[in-house]
């Protein structure tokens, strides 16, 4: 008798875990990195590249799928737009630049904004839910009077029995801006653009 009120007080306390552990706030810090091969078209060029955050909130949706959750996850721009910025000026070096955050009149300029940072949910098959996630990133690049702009959507949907965590929700998210950072750098008229 003692044994069954146990396990039930067991059962009862990792479902009460479970339940806080699904609506607590998550605040993740991505580290997205560009893997893709570039080309090498540029000459030593300085080109002025700047990373800036263009979404309307830094939260990026729940966990539950629920608006009205408490269950938010937020990517804040302070420690991500430094991150992107580093892996844009590293794109442009291996691309044959120079890349600064000095403007100056007549160098090519690159500005890279993101422009939404998503994280829903949906139902793939019964006890399977789903986690989609969508980025945009949009780069502008202007160069001898004119402008080169370039939209790169990026989405996944990863199935799972089992809510994701923290450190999974970091992991998709990096791996997100990741395949992002790589359409931007490996689109050839960017780079011809600001080689020019």
């Amino acid at each position: 008798m003692q044994r069954r009120r146990f396990l039930k007080l067991t059962a009862l306390m990792l479902t009460l875990g479970w339940l806080a552990g699904c609506s607590s706030p998550q605040y993740l810090q991505p580290t997205p990195e560009r893997t893709a091969t570039v080309p090498h078209i540029g000459q030593g060029q300085a080109v002025t590249v700047s990373v800036v955050d263009g979404r309307d909130s830094p939260q990026i949706g729940t966990r539950s799928g629920n608006a009205m959750s408490t269950s938010v996850i937020t990517v804040e721009a302070e420690p991500l737009m430094p991150k992107l910025q580093a892996e844009a000026e590293r794109a442009l070096r291996d691309m044959g630049f120079q890349p600064t955050r000095e403007a100056a009149q007549g160098r090519p300029r690159l500005t890279l904004t993101l422009q939404r940072l998503a994280y829903g949910s949906g139902q793939s098959q019964p006890l399977i839910d789903e986690a989609r996630l969508e980025s945009v990133l949009v780069a502008k690049a202007e160069n001898d009077g004119a402008t080169y702009t370039g939209t790169y959507t990026s989405r996944r949907t990863q199935g799972y029995a089992v809510r994701p965590g923290f450190e999974a929700n970091t992991n998709m998210v990096a791996e997100l801006l990741s395949d992002g950072l790589n359409r931007v750098f490996k689109d050839p008229e960017l780079g011809h653009f600001l080689a020019r």
